[in-house]
């Protein structure tokens, strides 16, 4: 009989969570820190690394960041469901291709939600984003609800940020209403508009990704996207392995503040990949080559 699987995932207690994982061509380090201005915990993440070499090869590695909205009852529970839903449910009952079994287990999280809500008023109202990435066969299989984010760097390349935010400032910014700048200090920056559990259904985004030896991914919540600025990210992901890495980024959130919670799950390609074909079902999205007007000016697709 095989082993049970690696599953990694906090915090449990609303406070501080920290996990480190190493694999045979992958490496992450998890951190969760409740920051300076609240009392409670409302994200979560998780890892889950099969031990059955046949599951690895055709399911992958799952990594996932929560951020729960609803108060210490709602927001911490919502977040917890989520990602203990995403795995049980993609790992014991998804089918069809990978991006179609993320989409599934996120849309099945989304209702047990909902319904949670629905039938216990403590919980009424509460909900969560949910970033989830599946890397398996040389891509990284990524699905995507609310604003927190999923990065890519790629040694000596920009910063790319795989996920688009599901927010009214992300909306406001991509109209050209505001620019970057105003963004970032927008009153309603935190108000988003599309979580999972708020309502019946959900629409989720899946993108892929090519990876290759040496990238690093960043899945973190809204309270550090939205402190630590996107070029000091990079140059803690180009300098660090993935525990430095993780441990200075959270540091530098609650230095600017800390006004959210801030989790962080950084997750390195330390090996080669097999290379299977990519799976239909999610945008495929690539960073673009560092030009030098691309340099000059940034660009996120």
């Amino acid at each position: 009989m095989a082993s049970s699987p690696v599953i990694r995932s906090g915090p449990e207690d609303g406070g501080n969570y920290e996990h480190h994982w190493a694999g045979e061509f992958l490496e992450a380090h998890l951190l969760s820190d409740v920051g300076k201005k609240r009392s409670h915990n409302e994200d979560s993440c998780l890892l889950t690394a099969p031990s059955d070499p046949h599951v690895a090869e055709s399911r992958g590695f799952l990594f996932a960041v929560a951020d729960g909205m609803g108060g210490v009852n709602g927001g911490g529970f919502a977040s917890r469901i989520s990602l203990q839903t995403l795995n049980e449910d993609y790992f014991g009952r998804s089918n069809g291709t990978i991006p179609q079994g993320l989409g599934q287990a996120v849309e099945r999280a989304n209702r047990r939600i909902y319904d949670e809500a629905e039938n216990h008023p403590e919980y009424y109202g509460m909900g969560t984003t949910v970033s989830a990435l599946l890397v398996q066969g040389g891509h990284a299989y990524v699905a995507q609800v609310g604003d927190s984010r999923v990065y890519l760097k790629r040694l000596n390349e920009r910063l790319f940020q795989i996920t688009e935010d599901h927010s009214l400032v992300a909306e406001q910014l991509k109209s050209g209403q505001i620019n970057e700048e105003e963004a970032r200090t927008h009153s309603l920056k935190n108000l988003i508009t599309r979580a999972v559990g708020t309502k019946e259904d959900v629409e989720v985004d899946l993108f892929c990704v090519p990876l290759q030896r040496g990238d690093k991914l960043l899945l973190c919540s809204d309270g550090l996207s939205n402190v630590v600025v996107d070029d000091e990210i990079s140059d803690q992901l180009e300098a660090n392995r993935v525990e430095g890495a993780a441990r200075v980024l959270v540091g530098r959130a609650l230095t600017g503040g800390g006004p959210d919670n801030i989790t962080a799950v950084i997750v390195e390609v330390t090996g080669d990949l097999t290379r299977n074909a990519r799976e239909e079902g999610a945008q495929l999205v690539q960073p673009p080559k560092p030009g030098f007007l691309r340099w000059l000016f940034g660009s996120k697709r």
